[in-house]
């Protein structure tokens, strides 16, 4: 109710997205005595922070062939991009070369279609591997792409001791949330962790694993769902990798996290700095002894399921919003959407804007000159501490149920996201939550124009490609790798040497794919 002489709210209740009630003022808080660069991290994971160096600003790019990404990369170096994402068509993603009769319809859609050691090659034609750091959103085919990217720096005269970059490699959101996983839970355990083990030893700079929340928010997760699910699969990996053996103060300073931003501004830096806090703690508890093996470290990316197919350059603004809370909150690393990619891959135009968008807010916003500009805020800080809580809240029963793994497989977190998504579109339905030029603010549209598509025939030239791979190889060589892949498999042996002797022979990745199938198996939900 109103008092005498005050104006009615809006609303009789304001909330953030995940449920939050947000109080009309906050008062004084008393604030812990904390410095950036100092566990628990929650102003951020360096002393300095963007007065040292600016994030890493990356484009997630790829599509048709290589040749065609390849172009693309020139352009975003030549814009400023500082470091490559590598985007990779559904085949790819899911063990199948372009020829494969499940691939007809997808090969160069969703991403870069990659058969073999030769499209790797075209792919980074004219980058040095040493020069660049280089992410790839790739789960179940981490290990063959991974060892694809190691076989193209040694052929480049690189020292693999010195790359660095990141793959995603994290399967349990796919069985959550995204749906691109091969084998069951436990192959897929092993794989991750033979990972981990090989590059601790042979690529230490390498971010063996990206633990993403952003699938995860995509379909339809809250924020408080997002970070609490993800620092679960963060905890099933470290635990996994703890019970083969590995020193969790060596692997656990090459974890990463892949988080979104979304609308909900505030909201959003909040679960940035509680994130850092929730993850010091957490592998603090397993064992750390070492404050840089409990320094979350993340990549952001502006939310795609965000963006609006009506007046899609109210989408500009959206992104700047969500780039901006992603800043405040202490990204490592940032993509920017296109605005434009609700309708189909972003042009080059859309691409360039997005990048824009992060140089002015890193040159001209003021932004970075501050570490952890938020600190202090009555609001931010108390808000930091509810989405921490309720976040502990969801890991504490998956926990009870014997933790990501279990409860994946007992569908828990799949009916917790679809409730959060199936609530927020009713929301939507009821005009409770405003969507600018979607359910209010609306316009008669005329139908876009010049979108970016890629052509069917693309699949034709990667078949003619995969011919003269196949036709100019070492076929005996091949198989007999194949073969000690095989038993490698059947057997306890780390399988990344397996991988990438087989890779460097020019193996497809269809072909190493379908040996782990015909060990391990495929998961079927």
């Amino acid at each position: 109710m109103a008092k005498p002489g005050e104006e009615q709210e809006r609303k009789a209740k304001f909330i953030t997205d995940s449920g939050i009630e947000i109080k009309r003022i906050y008062p004084k808080t008393d604030i812990p005595e904390e410095q950036p660069g100092e566990f628990p991290f929650t102003r951020g994971v360096q002393s300095s922070m963007y007065r040292g160096k600016l994030w890493t600003m990356r484009q997630y790019a790829g599509f048709s062939t290589a040749e065609e990404s390849n172009k693309r990369y020139h352009y975003l170096l030549k814009n400023g991009t500082t470091g490559l994402s590598v985007a990779f068509d559904l085949p790819t993603q899911i063990g199948y070369d372009s020829d494969h009769a499940f691939s007809e319809g997808e090969v160069g859609k969703s991403g870069v279609a990659i058969d073999s050691l030769r499209d790797m090659e075209i792919l980074f034609d004219g980058i040095r591997l040493d020069e660049v750091t280089t992410s790839m959103t790739i789960n179940s085919t981490a290990s063959i792409l991974l060892s694809m990217y190691i076989a193209l720096a040694k052929k480049q005269g690189a020292d693999v001791k010195k790359i660095s970059g990141t793959i995603q490699n994290d399967l349990l959101k796919e069985y959550a949330a995204r749906g691109t996983y091969i084998y069951p839970p436990q192959a897929s355990m092993r794989i991750i962790t033979d990972i981990f083990a090989y590059c601790s030893a042979e690529v230490p700079k390498w971010n063996t694993i990206s633990i993403s929340g952003y699938h995860i928010r995509e379909a339809g997760s809250t924020a408080v769902q997002e970070l609490a699910f993800t620092l679960s699969n963060g905890k099933a990996y470290l635990e996994a990798a703890i019970a083969k053996g590995l020193d969790i103060d060596v692997f656990a300073k090459r974890l990463s996290f892949f988080f979104n931003a979304h609308n909900n501004f505030f909201e959003e830096i909040a679960k940035f700095r509680a994130a850092r806090r929730m993850w010091a703690q957490i592998v603090k508890e397993l064992g750390a002894k070492d404050p840089r093996s409990m320094m979350l470290r993340f990549h952001t990316q502006t939310g795609g399921s965000t963006l609006t197919a009506q007046q899609p350059q109210n989408n500009i603004v959206r992104v700047t919003l969500q780039a901006l809370s992603a800043v405040m909150g202490g990204t490592q690393s940032l993509h920017t959407n296109g605005f434009d990619e609700a309708l189909a891959l972003p042009t080059e135009e859309a691409a360039r804007i997005a990048l824009r968008t992060q140089q002015i807010i890193a040159h001209e916003s003021g932004a970075a000159d501050m570490v952890d500009p938020m600190a202090g805020s009555w609001f931010v800080e108390s808000l930091t501490n509810e989405v921490e809580a309720a976040a502990w809240d969801y890991i504490r029963k998956i926990d009870a149920m014997g933790g990501a793994v279990a409860a994946i497989e007992q569908g828990y977190m799949q009916d917790e996201i679809a409730a959060s998504s199936y609530k927020y579109q009713n929301e939507i339905q009821r005009e409770e939550k405003i969507i600018v030029g979607v359910n209010k603010f609306v316009v008669e549209e005329k139908p876009a124009e010049n979108l970016f598509t890629v052509d069917d025939s693309i699949r034709l030239q990667q078949m003619e490609k995969l011919k003269q791979v196949k036709a100019s190889r070492n076929a005996t060589e091949v198989q007999q790798l194949l073969q000690r892949l095989e038993q490698a498999a059947r057997g306890d042996e780390n399988l990344l040497p397996h991988i990438l002797g087989s890779v460097e022979a020019y193996a497809t990745l269809g072909e190493i794919a379908d040996v782990l199938r015909n060990v391990f198996g495929e998961y079927k939900n």
